[in-house]
This record gives structure tokens, sequence and C-alpha cells, in this order.
């Protein structure tokens, strides 16, 4: 009597994508009875061991192994999804590949890279700009400092003077006391004195 075989359901153990002339995609999938692979490409089946013009598929089976390979020989369109699906009567286990152009690619890295350098000659241009604008930026905030300061003075002489003569108008004369003059002065006072007799 033989052994009853143990029924596996079909599993992904392996799968690689490699890109030189051509895109190639391979899938191994392991499972008792020996599953069956199936690609699709944007939801639609491709067919197996057989060319459709920008699509080659290769499949091997061996034992309880399946390999399936396909070849894309055009550029896939932007987005396009690969699904690589290996299925027994026990279970069913798929992987989904998400295509991108190469072109796609690269401009987005040119975009990157003009952005970062976009970036740093902006960042140049302001810390020039900042330099030759510090001298009058100076100048300003001086010119400013100068007014506030004379009208600082300007207020303190002010209220100097008229304290000075606020203590002059409330300081009393003290008669007798002798009032020094000049010259001139005398003079002016002595014909005042001459007119008032």
């Amino acid at each position: 009597m033989l052994p009853l075989l143990q029924l596996v359901p079909a599993k992904l153990l392996n799968s690689s994508c490699s890109l030189e002339k051509t895109l190639q995609c391979s899938c191994s999938f392991h499972g008792i009875p020996t599953p069956s692979v199936q690609w699709w490409m944007g939801g639609v089946p491709v067919g197996v061991d057989g060319m459709d013009g920008s699509l080659q598929v290769t499949s091997t089976m061996l034992g309880p192994w399946a390999n399936s390979t396909i070849s894309l020989t055009e550029e896939p369109e932007m987005g396009m999804r690969l699904l690589c699906e290996g299925k027994n009567q026990n279970g069913t286990h798929a992987l989904s590949i998400l295509l991108m152009s190469r072109k796609s690619s690269l401009a987005a890295q040119a975009f990157v890279k003009g952005l970062i350098q976009g970036a740093i000659y902006a960042g140049i241009v302001i810390a020039l700009l900042f330099l030759c604008l510090l001298p009058l930026i100076v100048k300003h905030i001086r010119k400013k400092q100068a007014k506030k300061a004379a009208a600082i003075r300007a207020k303190k002489s002010s209220k100097v003077r008229a304290s000075q003569e606020l203590e002059m108008s409330l300081k009393p004369e003290e008669p007798g006391k002798p009032v020094v003059a000049t010259f001139s002065e005398s003079r002016i006072l002595e014909k005042q004195d001459k007119r008032a007799s």
C-alpha cells in the first residue's frame, strides 16, 4: 500500500525581477499537487509558453515545483500591474508587481535634483543680497539711534533749563546785597539810576 501524499496549498517561495535589455520577472511556487502558474498583465491573463509581441512567458514544472518567467520586450505603461499567480486545488498564492517606466523615474530624479539645486542657489542669492544690504541696514539703524539720542538730549536740556528758570524765579532777592555786574552792565545801571532821580 502506498502512503498518502500530504496535500500542500500553492505557496510562492521565490520571486525576482531584473532589467537588462528586457524586463524579466520570475516566480517559483511549491505545492502538492504541483501548482499551475498564470501571469496577468493589467488584469488580462497572459498565455503560458506563448508569445504576445511584447510578452514572452516560459514555465517549467518539476515535482512539486513550478517556475515561470515573463519577459517584457517593450517598456510598460506607467503604473501597469503584473501579477504572478500560483494555484492548486488546495489554495492560491499571488505576487503583484507595480511596473514603472524608466523614463518616469528619470524625470522624477531630474525634478528632485533641479529642486535641490534651485534651493541651494536661492540660499546663495539671499545670502549675497543680505551681505550687500548689510551696510545700508547698519547705516539706517545708526541714524535712527542718533535721532533718538538727540531727541532725548533736547528733552533733557529743556527740562534742565526749565528747572533752572524755576529756581531763579523762586529765589528771593536779598536787599542790600551787592550785585556783581560787568562794566557795560554797570554803566547801564548808572544811567538808569540817574534817570530815576
